[in-house]
């Protein structure tokens, strides 16, 4: 069995819904499509498709394979792609998801300059606010905020980010400063969430871990760019990477509060499969990023006390 026409017929089988639709566009015979998948089903003893007169549908199995499939097929596609042109110049397309924050306003301004140097290089940007299944869903590579669990995956430090709190110099006058965690409960706070309900912010305590303080949530929101300009016009107090509100801080539209009691930074990982250093463009994104990072790292020391 050529197992890479096999799983290429599967594939085709499951996006196009049906063996005869696979064979047409293969182009290959009905007969040969059924028979590789059934030769797959008994080479790894499962079955893979259950098949009825309209359709056909993955079984568990089928879907684990299916994701594989179409990952090792596209890196097959992208080796060749990459013989056929010059070997000194990295090519193919890249995956990378990152918080959505986090990409909108650092990732992506960065990705201009990396095309223009990589021009047979795409990227696929994807902003997720959840941590992905880098295998199943196909990524090459993934920005994760927080200490990690021991994992298979290979790590590559790009910075830390401080949360802070602060607030407009107005909202300050007319409410008073907080000058401990606990003072929070007596003011308007302007909480990150998806759904509103009972908050929390971690402050220092002097553990490791520090301590986590109710907060009283007066507006509620999913975006920290609108959480921000409201913040800015005076309506409480908000929770933020420290280097969103930099020309803020700058300018003087916001005050950074509780400076004493902010927690340890947080880390900021790239990380990506094992399988995946030996690839030219991945180690030409990576280098790029940590250069990148670098730069912005420098700015952000000028101002970290602010």
């Amino acid at each position: 069995m050529d197992q890479l026409a096999a799983m290429a017929a599967f594939v085709r089988a499951v996006e196009t819904g049906s063996l005869s639709a696979a064979a047409r566009s293969l182009p290959s015979s009905l007969t040969s499509v059924s028979r590789q998948i059934s030769a797959l089903e008994e080479h790894f003893g499962t079955r893979l498709l259950l098949r009825t007169t309209r359709q056909l549908a993955l079984t568990d199995d089928g879907r684990i394979l299916y994701e594989r499939a179409k990952s090792i097929l596209g890196e097959v596609k992208e080796i060749e792609a990459a013989l056929a042109r010059d070997p000194h110049q990295p090519s193919g397309r890249i995956r990378l998801s990152s918080p959505s924050l986090v990409g909108r306003l650092v990732i992506a301004p960065m990705l201009v300059e990396f095309l223009r140097r990589y021009p047979a290089i795409s990227v696929d940007l994807l902003l997720i606010d959840r941590t992905v299944d880098m295998v199943e869903e196909d990524i090459h590579l993934a920005v994760r905020i927080g200490r990690l669990r021991d994992s298979q995956l290979v790590t590559r430090k790009l910075t830390d980010l401080q949360m802070i709190v602060c607030a407009a110099p107005d909202y300050l006058a007319r409410r008073g400063e907080p000058r401990t965690p606990d003072d929070l409960a007596d003011h308007d706070c302007l909480a990150f969430s998806d759904s509103p309900g009972s908050a929390a912010w971690r402050f220092a305590d002097g553990s490791k871990t520090g301590r986590k303080f109710r907060i009283s949530g007066r507006l509620w929101m999913n975006s920290l760019d609108a959480l921000v300009a409201a913040a800015r016009d005076g309506a409480g107090i908000v929770r933020v990477p420290s280097w969103q509100v930099q020309s803020d801080l700058s300018s003087g539209r916001l005050r950074r509060l509780l400076l004493d009691h902010e927690p340890a930074p947080t880390p900021l990982h790239l990380m990506l499969q094992p399988s995946r250093l030996a690839s030219p463009k991945i180690r030409a994104f990576v280098d790029y990023l940590v250069e990148q990072w670098g730069k912005i790292d420098a700015f952000r020391a000028l101002s970290a006390r602010q």
